[in-house]
């Protein structure tokens, strides 16, 4: 569906922007921190991609960083690729991204309404897709404890230090409107095309 949609807005342009976020969302997420109950965090810029590049694209760039990392840096690994796209590439994307534009349609396309909406769709966008990871590892029957335990560690603090992801995001967006990068250029570009598909 995502290469049924993306495919009619795929070209030089986007592609450039394609790779440029494929690179600086690889290099971000290979920073890991330790939580308590046994899991990790990493930023996942999945709002970010969305907002600026829409959520047909945005899924690409997921498929090429998850892929790369799982294959090249065995981090992830291949049994977990498709539950990783399915949360980073899918579940972030789409809702740091639906947030993201309700947030700017109720209070127009202020830089106030980018920022708030950045830091809304960032931050809950990793909650939703924490918690989606939760429900999937407590229901694996690889994996020692259930959903009781792996819930709660993974979406307390998807939630918690989502946060900081969420300012991440709302940093850069605003960074990038108010210094009018190539990228934001071809992000409204994207946009009435993949409205229009």
């Amino acid at each position: 569906m995502a290469w049924k949609k993306a495919k009619k807005i795929i070209n030089s342009e986007t592609i450039t922007a394609l790779s440029v976020l494929a690179a600086g969302i690889f290099v971000a997420m290979m920073f890991n921190w330790p939580i308590p109950g046994g899991t990790s965090l990493h930023f996942v810029g999945g709002a970010l991609s969305g907002i600026i590049i829409g959520p047909w694209l945005a899924f690409f760039v997921y498929v090429m960083v998850l892929t790369t990392q799982a294959i090249v840096f065995h981090d992830g690994g291949i049994t977990t690729l498709g539950a990783n796209i399915f949360n980073m590439g899918i579940v972030d994307v789409v809702v740091g991204y639906a947030i993201y534009k309700l947030v700017t349609r109720a209070m127009g396309n202020t830089r106030r309404a980018r920022i708030i909406g950045a830091f809304l769709g960032g931050w809950l966008g990793l909650a939703v897709a924490g918690t989606m990871a939760g429900i999937e590892i407590g229901l694996s029957p690889s994996f020692p404890y259930g959903i009781k335990i792996t819930v709660p560690a993974m979406a307390i603090w998807h939630t918690l230090l989502g946060v900081i992801e969420g300012i991440i995001t709302a940093f850069v967006i605003d960074y990038l409107y108010e210094r009018k990068s190539p990228l934001i250029e071809i992000a409204m570009k994207v946009a009435p095309l993949a409205q229009n598909t």
